[in-house]
């Protein structure tokens, strides 16, 4: 390890020694889940789980991972084959995940990269007698189809068996949105042409449908609603559950959201258990006024340029912050390391190829999340005036974990002079170097021992 000596302002050091520190699987923190999630009091930009500790969330996700559609992976130059749950779940373990979405598919046909995707299963049945525009039988919006709520039982508890939270998407509103050529509509349950109830939810006409996701057809919210509470029927038996009420829905939707928000709490206050409900990033609104404005207990959020520099995270709800909605399919390892120094739960839309940078951030949420469970994370706050690197979480004087993205020396205001524990971690990448220090109430300068970017966490002595 190099140490600059700056003047005044040099680092003591008492020892170091470089040593081999593999993350393998037997690593991951093992879920301590004893309750279901709720905001930890005494520092809510986590959930805690009843045992006391910070929850943090933090894993991957795919659009495919409830109602299948082989033709998505093929846009990624993927093979074509049936999804493998189980399968997916042995991946997530393996990089050391905790977390992700469950898509709800809402539509009976999607288009992506060119291609026509049938998902392959909805929560209502398909009686007919008239054919839909798929080609199939018509829906029956009156009578649910038991084997879609069998399906996302049997894999919230897969799920659950692998320490693997969920979030319960329940509906997807992007489409209706921003599907050229009025595809999303042509496959919505709420066209006539697609239901045997006479439902249409274009009252405007306008071939999108997306009044669906308002309060503007009482006919259709009572299909919803009723949908919803199925759902909740179906799992609310398990710990591992968190809802997400709409992917990416539009600023028309906040009084819609806001129902499906009062719902669900109201309609679980009657249950065993009681889930985090959370609200996700809406078009329209950039600062994520409506989002902060809810009464969800988490929200995932939007802002410019917040993949390369979020701003630290408040504590007024449990953030999550989700590449789907900042930039698409992107980002690795940097983006983690920065999400997690400024006290967010990151999550990570993953198409599973064979690209190294989204191979870093899978290694990186897998570091991520071993280390919270080593630090007192209920204790640290994210820090810009600490570190020079400005991504740091600390509880001053006593412990801090320091992210350097660039690489070169930096400086930590340790704010004491009692001795010091830690190690170097490689973001992305194995290998780490336990270190032991002398503090400083002066800023103090280190450098890791290997060129670019690096973590460093630091405890203070009993």
């Amino acid at each position: 390890m190099h140490v600059p000596n700056r003047g005044k302002v040099a680092l003591a050091v008492i020892a170091a020694a470089v040593v081999a520190l593999a993350f393998s699987q037997s690593s991951w923190p093992a879920p301590h889940r004893s309750h279901t999630l709720r905001r930890l009091a005494s520092n809510p930009r986590y959930f805690t789980d009843g045992s006391g500790r910070a929850v943090y969330l933090a894993g991957s996700h795919v659009w495919w991972n409830l109602v299948g559609g082989e033709t998505w992976g093929q846009c990624f130059g993927l093979p074509a084959s049936s999804f493998d749950y189980q399968g997916y779940l042995n991946r997530l373990h393996r990089y050391g995940h905790n977390f992700v979405r469950l898509w709800r598919i809402g539509l009976i046909q999607w288009r992506e990269c060119g291609k026509v995707v049938a998902p392959t299963i909805q929560p209502w049945r398909r009686v007919g007698p008239k054919q839909a525009l798929d080609g199939r039988p018509r829906l029956d919006l009156k009578h649910f189809d038991e084997s879609y709520f069998s399906r996302l039982r049997a894999r919230v508890a897969a799920a659950d068996r692998a320490g693997v939270y969920v979030s319960v998407m329940l509906f997807e509103s992007w489409a209706s949105q921003f599907a050229a050529e009025g595809w999303a509509w042509r496959g919505s349950p709420y066209n006539p042409a697609n239901n045997s109830n006479g439902i249409n939810a274009d009252v405007d006409a306008n071939g999108s449908g997306v009044e669906a996701y308002t309060l503007a057809v009482p006919a259709v919210t009572r299909i919803e609603d009723a949908y919803v509470r199925k759902v909740v029927d179906t799992v609310n038996s398990f710990d591992n559950v968190l809802y997400e009420i709409a992917n990416e829905a539009g600023v028309r939707s906040t009084p819609w959201q806001y129902h499906m928000i009062s719902l669900v709490k109201s309609y679980e206050r009657h249950k065993p258990k009681q889930h985090p409900v959370g609200m996700t990033y809406e078009h329209g609104d950039p600062e994520n006024l409506a989002l902060l404005r809810s009464g969800a207990d988490w929200i995932a959020p939007i802002g410019k340029n917040w993949v390369s520099d979020p701003p630290p995270a408040s504590g007024g709800k449990v953030a999550v912050l989700d590449t789907d909605h900042l930039c698409g399919v992107c980002g690795g390892s940097d983006f983690v390391w920065k999400s997690f120094a400024r006290g967010y739960n990151p999550i990570f839309m993953d198409p599973f190829d064979g690209n190294p940078e989204r191979e870093s951030a899978r290694v990186a949420m897998g570091q991520t999340r071993a280390l919270s469970a080593r630090i007192a994370l209920r204790s640290l706050r994210p820090r810009t005036d600490i570190c020079s690197t400005r991504y740091c979480l600390a509880r001053p004087r006593y412990e801090i974990v320091v992210y350097q993205p660039r690489g070169g020396a930096f400086s930590v205001t340790l704010g004491s002079t009692a001795n010091y524990r830690g190690e170097w971690l490689r973001p992305g990448l194995s290998g780490a170097a336990r270190i032991t220090v002398r503090g400083s109430r002066s800023p103090t300068h280190f450098e890791a021992p290997w060129p670019g970017a690096a973590v460093l966490h630091l405890r203070r002595v009993k």
